[in-house]
């Protein structure tokens, strides 16, 4: 089983990060946190590396009604999407599974919320 929903996009690195964070804005996420993961590479380790990028995104209501329903909860958010150039002039999105990250967490409630999540996620995947 995969942890992730993913898709390859015909065009570069930075229309697809462009894409991603329109329609996780249309979705209603916010992006909350971005990592260059290539630059924090080459400033840190001094090591080159493809563009990638970490975009942390979360729904106010919905990280709400999480935390109201398990305080700890905190530690799983936000829900993690990476954009990555994998050549030739393709990029590739991909979107944790909520479902999957909180398997280990015994809350029903919780559980319906994520999978929520998950299909709004899945959904801006599919559409980019």
């Amino acid at each position: 089983m995969s942890y992730y929903f993913s898709k390859t996009l015909h065009c570069g690195f930075d229309e697809a990060v462009h894409r991603t964070a329109e329609g996780l804005k249309k979705a209603g996420f916010g992006i909350i946190t971005e990592i260059d993961v290539k630059e924090t590479l080459k400033k840190k380790l001094g090591a080159d590396f493809r563009n990638y990028r970490i975009l942390g995104a979360r729904n106010p209501r919905m990280a709400h009604e999480a935390l109201d329903m398990e305080d700890k909860i905190g530690t799983m958010l936000p829900c993690n999407i990476i954009v990555q150039d994998v050549g030739g002039d393709e990029t590739e999105v991909a979107a944790i599974d909520p479902v999957k990250s909180m398997a280990a967490v015994s809350n029903p409630s919780l559980k319906l919320l994520a999978g929520r999540v998950g299909d709004m996620l899945k959904s801006v995947i599919e559409t980019l």
